[in-house]
């Protein structure tokens, strides 16, 4: 693909958007290559993704303002729908996705972040949804996940403001889980992946399931989701073959051994 670059090494997956002189600005071209590569993830094999932008500058600039700036309301909201489907599907993808944020992550690049179940990013990193500045609202799901990220408040002030904040405040804020220098930004990403992708992955993938179903009903239905993605577990090879070795652990320290969790 021209825009999107995609491999996977030791089930993990690493997607870069691939525009630099661009800044990796989304287009409806980026977007669609997007959306391919997310449907071409087999989580039979991958269990965990990083997603980033290439070069030093940016992980995503924005939307393409170049492409934006002659839509009419009716190609406007079919734009934000393309950007919000695709988003969409990322955010829903069974396995978790790490956000390696690089450089600037503002506008659609701050909303592809959020889309990301965890997010990191160097000490250059840049923030913001500065679409009020140009005329418009965000419209990648920025009023919605932000809030639901780091607090109405602070995410209104955000977008009335159109401020872009640098990484120290993003982790203040709860945007960002951690910081780190730009040089090592992608080998944490990827030691993240890995540890992840170490656990059970029926276990880790219906953790995100229940998190994210959750998070969008009340306590009680909540707590019936999870009942059901607990039991889902059970009478799995991972479940079964791990709290094996816990009591193999538990009686004999000298049996245990690192379980290979098999998906199954």
């Amino acid at each position: 693909m021209a825009f999107v670059l995609y491999e996977v090494k030791d089930s993990v997956a690493v997607i870069t958007i691939n525009r630099p002189e661009a800044l990796n600005a989304l287009n409806s071209d980026v977007l669609d290559e997007l959306n391919a590569v997310i449907d071409g993830i087999d989580t039979g094999v991958v269990r965990a993704v990083v997603l980033t932008g290439a070069g030093e500058k940016s992980f995503v600039a924005g939307a393409d303002i170049g492409e934006m700036s002659t839509l009419t309301k009716a190609e406007g909201e079919a734009f934000g729908k393309k950007g919000n489907d695709v988003f969409r599907k990322l955010e829903t993808l069974p396995v978790p996705v790490i956000a390696a944020v690089n450089g600037f992550a503002l506008g659609g690049g701050c909303e592809l972040s959020m889309s990301c179940d965890i997010r990191i990013c160097s000490d250059n990193a840049m923030f913001g949804q500065p679409e009020v500045g140009l005329g418009i609202t965000p419209g990648f799901g920025g009023t919605q996940r932000l809030a639901r990220t780091v607090g109405v408040g602070m995410a209104k002030q955000l977008i009335y403001t159109a401020r872009n904040i640098k990484a120290d405040e993003a982790l203040r804020i709860g945007l960002v889980n951690a910081v780190y220098p730009q040089a090592e930004l992608m080998d944490e990403a990827l030691k993240m992946a890995a540890t992840i992708a170490g656990n059970a992955p029926i276990a880790v993938r219906n953790c995100k399931k229940a998190i994210n179903d959750g998070l969008q009903v009340d306590i009680d239905a909540a707590l019936v989701i999870e009942e059901k993605l607990f039991g889902d577990c059970f009478e799995s090879y991972d479940q079964k073959e791990g709290m094996a070795n816990f009591l193999r652990k538990k009686d004999d320290p000298a049996k245990v051994k690192k379980v290979e969790f098999k998906n199954a």
